[in-house]
C-alpha cells in the first residue's frame, strides 16, 4: 500500500449528512397514531373537566356513537344516503366543470398575451371577492336544486387551476422551446407535446387544491340555498344543537374530500411519474 493510500485510509469520512431528529425516526403509522391518541386525550379531558359546555363540544364517546349511527344509516341505504350521493354529485359535478373551466382558461391566459394582459386581471378581481356572497346570486339564478351547488363549487374551484395551468406553461425553458422552433413545430404542437406535459406537476398542484376548495363550495351552497345533501343534514342538526350528529356528518365530508383529493394524487403518480412531489406526493404518502 502506497503512503497516500494509507493516509487517505486513516483520514475519517469527512462527507456530511443531517441526522433526523428523533420524532423523524418514529415510523409514519406510529406517528400519526400517537398524535390522533394525543388529540382525543386532550378532547376527553376538556370535556371530563367542563372546560367546555357538553352541548358545544360533546365527549369523544357520544361523537364515535353517533358516527356508527351514520355509518349503519348510509350502509343500510337510508335517508343518509341519498343525501350522501347528492353532496357527491355536487362535488364531482363542481369539480369536472371547474376542470373545463380552469383548464381552457389557464390556457389562454397562459399562451396569450390577450388573455395575461385582458382576462387575468379580471379572474383575479373575481377571486379576491367573498365568494360566498355569490351564493344567493347562484340560487336565483338556478334555483333551489342541485345546479346552484354545482355552480358554486366550480366558481370556488376554478381559479387555482387557472392560475397553476397557466404557471405550468411557462414552466418550460427557453432551449426546449428554440428546439420545437427550429424543428418547425406549430404552436399547437409546441403547446401539446413540449409545455403541457412539462407543465404537468404545476398543473397537478392546482387540481388538489381545487378538489379541496370544491367540496367547501357545495357544502356552502347547501347552508346558504337549501337542497337534499349532507350540508342540509348538518344544517338541520346545528339548529337542533345536536353537536355529536355535526361532529360524525363532517366526518364523512371529510372521508369524501379525501378521497377526491387522493384520487388526483393518484393520477398524478401515475402521469407525472418522473416527478417527485414533497407535498402529498413524495414515497412516502
Amino acid at each position: 500500500m502506497s503512503e497516500y493510500s494509507a493516509v487517505e485510509a486513516a483520514e475519517p469520512d469527512t462527507v456530511w449528512t443531517e441526522r433526523a431528529s428523533y420524532i423523524d425516526r418514529v415510523p409514519r403509522p406510529i406517528a400519526m397514531a400517537l398524535l390522533f391518541a394525543a388529540f382525543i386525550g386532550i378532547w376527553q379531558l376538556v370535556h371530563v373537566f367542563g372546560l367546555v359546555s357538553p352541548i358545544i363540544l360533546p365527549s369523544p364517546i357520544e361523537v364515535a356513537e353517533d358516527i356508527v349511527f351514520v355509518g349503519k344509516n348510509l350502509f343500510s341505504g337510508g335517508y343518509m344516503l341519498v343525501a350522501y350521493w347528492i353532496t357527491f354529485k355536487e362535488v364531482i359535478y363542481g369539480f369536472l366543470i371547474a376542470m373545463t373551466i380552469g383548464f381552457s382558461l389557464g390556457i389562454l391566459v397562459g399562451e396569450t398575451s390577450f388573455g395575461e394582459r385582458v382576462v387575468l386581471p379580471y379572474l383575479v378581481a373575481i377571486d379576491t371577492m367573498p365568494k360566498v356572497a355569490f351564493a344567493p346570486l347562484f340560487v336565483a339564478w338556478l334555483g333551489f336544486g342541485i345546479s346552484s351547488k354545482v355552480a358554486l363549487a366550480a366558481f370556488i374551484a376554478t381559479f387555482p387551476i387557472v392560475v397553476a395551468t397557466a404557471a405550468g406553461l411557462h414552466v418550460a425553458n427557453d432551449n426546449a422551446r428554440m428546439l420545437f422552433k427550429t424543428l418547425g413545430a406549430s404552436r399547437w404542437q409546441t403547446l401539446f407535446r413540449m409545455k403541457l406535459p412539462t407543465g404537468l406537476p404545476q398543473i397537478f398542484t392546482g387540481l388538489k387544491i381545487a378538489s379541496v376548495g370544491v367540496m367547501a363550495g357545495a357544502i356552502t351552497g347547501e347552508f346558504l340555498g337549501g337542497g337534499k345533501g349532507f350540508g342540509e343534514l348538518i344544517r338541520v342538526a346545528a339548529s337542533q344543537l345536536n353537536t355529536p350528529r355535526i361532529f360524525s356528518l363532517i366526518v364523512f365530508l371529510s372521508i369524501m374530500g379525501l378521497a377526491l383529493f387522493w384520487t388526483v394524487v393518484w393520477v398524478e403518480r401515475r402521469f407525472v411519474f418522473w416527478h417527485k412531489s414533497s407535498v402529498a406526493g413524495g414515497p412516502g404518502l
